[in-house]
């Protein structure tokens, strides 16, 4: 499960490098420009979530081991 949610971690982040590079800097806010600015805090989203999920993984184990 560790490795699978790092990979997540990895795609996401290319996501965000790919958008990034889409994104133009004059006019960010028309066009595709506000698609890939979309999909970059989607992105950053999925990332904060995956974060959380192994934080709460880490957490529920050492409870359980420590009854």
């Amino acid at each position: 499960m560790k490795y699978f949610i790092l990979i997540l971690i990895l795609l996401a982040l290319g996501l965000i490098g790919y958008n990034i590079t889409l994104i133009d800097f004059s006019t960010p806010f028309d066009g595709d420009s506000i698609v890939a600015l979309i999909g970059v805090f989607s992105a950053l989203c999925a990332i904060l979530l995956l974060v959380i999920f192994m934080l709460s993984k880490k957490i529920q184990d050492r409870i359980k081991n420590s009854k």
